[in-house]
């Protein structure tokens, strides 16, 4: 049974930096994709961040060149660095694992984590 805990969300101020940790445990294929996701109150989860195995990495529009996502495979564990926050960052965020298993893709999401930025 794959499962995904993330960690390092909280309080930050408007221009501070957070960095998010996702752990995954559990059998799965090389052949993945880990991402991270947000959801705003009242708005629908959206990607941030997405990083293959091989190290190649997709952001949105609205975070690129403040957020950037790393991972280590040794680990299984993908992360994010956020700076310069905006209130607009405010979310929970969510880890994803996509892997490749028997011609299909299995999706593995994790519990969340908050993230607030406010003065």
């Amino acid at each position: 049974q794959v499962q995904l805990v993330e960690s390092g969300g909280g309080l930050v101020q408007p221009g501070g930096s957070l960095r998010l940790s996702c752990a995954a445990s559990g059998i799965f294929s090389s052949v993945n994709t880990m991402s991270w996701y947000r959801q705003a109150p009242g708005k629908e989860r959206e990607l941030a961040a997405s990083i293959t195995y091989g190290g190649t990495t997709n952001y949105a529009d609205s975070v690129k060149g403040r957020f950037t996502i790393s991972r280590d495979n040794a680990k299984n564990t993908v992360y994010l660095q956020m700076n310069n926050l905006k209130p607009d960052d405010t979310a929970v965020y969510y880890c994803k694992l996509r892997a490749f298993r028997s011609g299909v893709w299995d999706d593995y999401w994790g519990q969340g984590t908050q993230v607030t930025v406010s003065s």
